[in-house]
This record gives structure tokens, C-alpha cells and sequence, in this order.
């Protein structure tokens, strides 16, 4: 079989329809219907899973399960990677199940290189709204990027192509792994940081806009945030002979062109991170003091005190293995976020995106810093 469409959900009634009509409609157009479409649920109490089975996907074989594990997205990623290594699968496309701007064409951006023995993973490169994915454009984006060197631009975007050889180095890792954040949503910078240290064959999928259920930062985020940044400083410690020896970063190939879409427009309640930041402000004795006296005044962090707070907080998080550490950030996240939000305010969305590429160089240039006081902790 060539390509599985995975579809991780829980309670996504309203959508996942949507979604597995249009994969099944990319499987038939794209690879001649030589694939399947499976649904892996936590469990939901709205109806997706007979939704979903009900769906007219036109022929295309499909099936619904619910995972084992930890309830978490992850856990259901996991159940469809040993789904689909079962099937014979050449390829698993994963893709969100509140999709509403998914396409047929995304099918193959995403699965098409694997097959042609191009990428071992795709990852999605999307337009989107400035305010939208707070968390990879402040954390994940330059983390990625800084420390192994490649410019993945959406490393935890959720809609993913993976190959059969990905897909048993994931299945081979200890089965603790699934215990921790990566059964919930540490699994997508689990797997891009994975795949870009033990396979390296790695293209961006020009997927165009993403149109989903967004989140504001300041009301929704907190647990996604706490799992996604335990996740990565806990891969910092894994792959800390990878990322030592790395001072360049390189970009990675985007594969077909982004077509020209409207990007919906959409708010964040700054003020209410801004009262937020200060409001849950804690002061442990790593935290430079110039970046609490920014907090605390108005609620907001410059990008230099940022960086030196989240790689300050990865050695912490390394010495102490403390999810507590992480849990420290999240005030200093929201100040970020505040005062990423007022920077880009008034520039054009190309503007926008290249300012949070600029950003790169503020973290590569302090990674030193960040070497050396990881070096302390070793001789320590």
C-alpha cells in the first residue's frame, strides 16, 4: 500500500468529515486509490468516530479505533504509525482533525516526496496569521533551527509526511518514551527533532493557508505549551553531542509553490497576557533580573531577555530534570507573546514573517552562552 492517512481525533465532530472526504479524494487523485484512511480517537463522547465512518470517502477503504495509552494526541499518532506499518504502508500523511482549508493536493505535497525516495518527512509549510502558532514562532521555529541547524519553519504544524523507515525508528524507541509529554502534544517536536538528528532527510511541503480551531495564548495554550517545552529541552538532553557541534543553520527545501490565499484574520487578548504574565510571575534565582523587572513593569519581554530566559531555563531543566522549570516560563511566555504581538501589529504579513525569521540570529549568536553554561553542568 502507498500512502495511510492518519487522522489523530477527540471530540472533532464538526470537522473531521471535512477531512477525511478531502483524503480520500487526494489518495484517489493523486496515488490511484492505493491507500486508506484511519481514524485514531481518544475516546470522544460527540459522535467522530460514526461521523466519520459515515463519511463517503468514495471507495477508499477507511477504519476507526480507539487508542491505548496515555490520552493524548501522541498516543494516537503512535496507534497509527503501528496501524500503518501493519498495512504495508510506504507512507502515513497525518493530518489535524479541526482541518478546515485542507486540500486533496495536500495528500501528495506531503506523501509524494517519501515515495519518490526524496524525504524520509515533510513537514507543513503554511501561511499563516501572525498571531497564529505563538508557540512555534517564539520556541519551537528558533529552538529548531539554532540548535540542529535547520530551518524547519512549522516543526510542530501537526499535518505531517512520514516514511515506513521514520516510522520503525520511532516504533523502536523504549516504550517510556510513550509514558511522558510525547503521548500528548510533545509528540510533534518529538518526531521533527527525531527525524532531523536520526534520518536528516527532511522538505517543507508548501500547503498554502491553515485554516483551523485557533487558540488564544493567553486562555488556551497553557498545557500544550508545559508539554511541548518539557518535550524539547528533554530532546536537548538526548541529542546534546548533535546540537554542541552545529553553528550554522541551513534552509530546508520547500517542495511546490504556496499559492496565493487569504489568510483569515484573527485577534489574541494582549492585555490579558500582559495581566497574566504579571499576575503568575515567579522568580526563581536562574531568572536574570532585568527580565523580571520587564514583567513586571508592563507585562511584557524583549526578544535578548527571552532567549537568555529559555536557554538559561534548558540548563536548569537539565540539571534538575524538573518539569517545574517549565512550568517557570509560562509568565515569561505570555510577556512574549505580548510583546511579539505589539511588534508586529502594524506591519504587513510579509513583514511579520520576516521578523520571526530575523529572530534567528539573536539565537544562534547566544548559543555560545548556552554551550558553555551546559559544559559547567558536565564538569559540575
Amino acid at each position: 500500500m502507498k500512502v495511510v492517512v492518519g487522522i489523530p481525533s477527540f471530540n472533532n465532530a464538526e470537522t473531521i468529515s471535512h477531512v477525511a472526504k478531502v483524503a480520500a479524494k487526494g489518495i484517489m487523485e493523486f496515488f490511484d486509490g492505493d491507500g486508506m484512511i484511519v481514524n485514531s480517537d481518544g475516546g470522544s463522547s460527540d459522535g467522530t468516530r460514526e461521523r466519520f465512518m459515515e463519511t463517503d470517502t468514495f471507495g477508499i477503504p477507511k477504519e476507526s479505533f480507539i487508542y491505548e495509552g496515555i490520552p493524548g494526541k501522541g498516543s494516537a499518532m503512535k496507534a497509527i504509525m503501528e496501524f500503518s506499518l501493519e498495512q504495508g504502508a510506504q507512507a502515513v500523511v497525518f493530518l489535524d482533525s479541526d482541518l478546515r482549508s485542507v486540500k486533496p493536493w495536500w495528500v501528495e505535497r506531503l506523501a509524494g516526496p517519501i515515495l519518490r525516495g526524496e524525504a524520509d518527512y515533510v513537514t507543513p509549510f503554511y501561511l499563516r496569521h501572525r498571531f497564529d502558532g505563538t508557540i512555534t514562532n517564539n520556541v519551537c521555529f528558533p529552538m529548531t533551527s539554532a540548535l540542529y541547524g535547520k530551518k524547519v519553519r512549522q516543526p510542530i504544524g501537526g499535518d505531517f509526511g512520514v516514511g515506513k523507515k521514520l516510522l520503525e525508528i520511532y516504533l523502536e524507541k523504549p516504550e517510556e518514551t510513550w509514558k511522558t509529554d510525547v503521548a500528548r502534544f510533545g509528540i510533534d517536536i518529538w518526531m521533527t527533532t527525531t527525524a532531523i538528528n536520526e534520518s536528516g532527510r527532511i522538505l517543507q511541503a508548501a500547503l498554502g493557508t491553515k485554516i483551523h480551531d485557533v487558540k488564544d495564548p493567553g486562555k488556551h495554550l497553557k498545557g500544550m505549551f508545559l508539554q511541548v517545552v518539557g518535550t524539547l529541552f528533554e530532546l536537548m538532553v538526548t541529542y546534546q553531542n548533535r546540537w554542541m557541534s552545529v553553528w550554522n543553520i541551513e534552509d530546508v527545501p520547500i517542495y511546490g509553490e504556496t499559492p496565493e490565499e487569504e489568510i483569515p484574520p484573527m485577534t489574541i487578548d494582549v492585555d490579558n497576557l500582559k495581566k497574566l504574565a504579571k499576575e503568575t510571575l515567579v522568580v526563581p534565582e536562574y531568572v536574570n533580573e532585568s527580565a523580571v523587572r520587564e514583567v513586571k513593569e508592563d507585562g511584557t519581554l524583549s526578544l535578548n531577555s527571552w532567549v537568555d530566559l529559555l536557554y538559561r531555563s534548558a540548563v536548569q531543566y537539565r540539571k534538575t530534570r524538573d518539569k517545574t522549570v517549565v512550568e517557570n516560563l509560562l509568565p515569561f511566555y505570555f510577556a512574549r507573546t505580548a510583546r511579539f504581538a505589539e511588534e508586529v501589529k502594524s506591519l504587513s504579513d510579509e513583514e511579520a514573517e520576516r521578523y520571526v525569521y530575523e529572530q534567528l540570529g539573536v539565537f544562534l549568536e547566544r548559543k555560545r552562552l548556552l554551550k558553555e553554561e551546559w559544559e559547567v553542568e558536565d564538569k559540575g
